[in-house]
């Protein structure tokens, strides 16, 4: 049982924008495994590994100097999760990670498909630094890392250096400008059937809405940290994520959240669905504003999801306190915009933030309605697992608290390969070529953002 804290705190000024002083910190490559994970415009990173929490399609298991318990698991409930991290023996921990899409199986009666990653990967930081405007703070597991971190920001992140504007630590050559990948290629065709298909079943009255996605190969090497950078700098999210795992690495702009849980036990999710491309010219994007608000087909997906969000909640809140907030507004959202809403709730008595994730995950507008139905259409339709693509990044505390973003407009990279991943939902109205063309709309969020590692630029060029 957790009775005291193993953290020691710390604080500084910061001279440079936080988005750059958390790449800059990555770049220092003081960790050599980390997350950052962005909320209302501020930067956290966490960084190293102190424990770690990984699974399965059988267990979960959590692993702490030389230390592992594990638990059975199912998959119908996240209670061995919550079991686990609650014996952690710090009173204040906090940890970080993401769920594969596929962590939603088991509970919908599907097997999980063979994959080389985990359903579920958190990881229990070394140490926390978060940025913030003009000021640096954070802490540590014990004092002599708490002064290495210190000196490491005094140093270099915290001096005004705008080390994500270098291409290397070290005072190297400029950094590589973005490069756009063309996003509309061959696969037209393929997708647009699948389109087709998953209308006359949704005619069929087999599910009402489904999200199909569509994978985007990148033929060089990106550096995803720069990347990061340039993509947040031109995206709009309601969150923001970057991290190494080891083998998998990721970075995105997540347009949403799929729970928000504060330590009080309010429960919010905002759904997003509906969607128009955005552009940089003021009429121009006003005329696809007024779009958006006015198709029936781009109402009726919304309107659907925020109703299936309401009816989660209520699984898992005081059906009195929930409640539709924000109904229907126009969210920009880097090269696109949608139609959001706010569902929130108060967790009834006996539930936790596990719970009330375990009720949201997948977001609705990820995955379909029903949600069993639309995994099945989705397995018919995509080629091998989705993993942390649909998924969630997210972060969670002792205090109760969860903060999970859905994770779109997002970057991949794992054993050599670089790739992008978007979707369009799917309903009866919906039209092939249209749904295609949306999501190469998605695609341009970060698409229009890649910058190369500097070998790989020498090639190309």
């Amino acid at each position: 049982m957790a009775t005291r804290s193993h953290y020691e705190e710390f604080c500084a000024d910061l001279s440079t924008d936080p988005l750059s002083a958390a790449v800059g910190l990555i770049r220092s490559q003081f960790f050599d495994r980390y997350l950052v994970y962005e909320k209302n415009g501020v930067y956290t990173v966490a960084g190293g590994i102190a424990g770690e929490l990984v699974a399965d399609h059988a267990r979960v298991r959590l692993s702490r100097q030389g230390a592992e318990a594990s638990l059975p698991w199912d998959g119908r409930d996240l209670k061995p999760v919550a079991q686990l991290l609650d014996g952690l023996p710090v009173a204040d921990w906090r940890v970080y990670g993401w769920a594969a899409f596929e962590l939603a199986y088991p509970g919908a009666g599907l097997s999980v498909p063979p994959s080389a990653d985990p359903l579920l990967h958190l990881v229990l930081p070394r140490v926390e630094v978060s940025f913030g405007a003009g000021r640096v703070w954070g802490r540590a597991m014990d004092p002599v890392e708490r002064e290495k971190m210190l000196e490491q920001l005094l140093l270099g992140v915290g001096s005004g250096t705008h080390a994500v504007d270098k291409a290397t630590t070290d005072g190297g050559t400029a950094p590589e400008q973005p490069r756009c990948v063309e996003v509309d290629r061959h696969d037209a065709a393929a997708y647009q059937e699948s389109v087709r298909t998953a209308v006359e079943h949704i005619e069929q009255r087999r599910l009402q809405k489904v999200i199909l996605s569509r994978v985007l190969p990148v033929d060089f090497e990106v550096d995803l940290a720069a990347t990061y950078a340039a993509g947040r700098r031109r995206n709009t999210p309601a969150r923001s994520f970057l991290f190494d795992f080891g083998r998998l690495r990721g970075a995105g702009f997540s347009p949403e959240t799929v729970a928000e849980v504060s330590s009080a036990g309010m429960v919010t999710t905002q759904p997003l669905a509906g969607t128009r491309a955005r552009s940089d010219v003021p009429e121009a994007n006003e005329r696809l504003r007024a779009d958006l608000l006015r198709n029936a087909k781009e109402i009726y997906e919304h309107a659907i999801s925020v109703k299936a969000s309401f009816e989660e909640l209520q699984q898992v809140c005081d059906p009195r306190s929930v409640r539709v907030s924000d109904f229907m507004s126009v969210k920009p959202r880097g090269s696109v915009q949608h139609l959001g809403s706010r569902v929130t709730g108060n967790l009834d008595a006996g539930r936790t933030a596990w719970d009330a994730f375990a009720a949201l995950f997948p977001g609705v507008t990820a995955s379909g309605i029903p949600k069993a139905a639309a995994y099945h259409e989705i397995r018919r339709h995509e080629p091998g697992p989705r993993g942390p693509y649909a998924g969630a990044v997210l972060t969670a505390g002792a205090d109760g608290s969860l903060d999970a973003a859905l994770v779109l407009r997002s970057i991949f990279q794992r054993d050599g390969r670089t790739w992008l991943r978007a979707g369009a939902g799917i309903v009866e109205q919906s039209d092939p070529v249209r749904e295609y063309e949306e999501t190469c709309e998605k695609l341009h969020s970060v698409a229009d953002c890649l910058v190369p590692q500097p070998s790989s630029a020498m090639l190309l060029g």
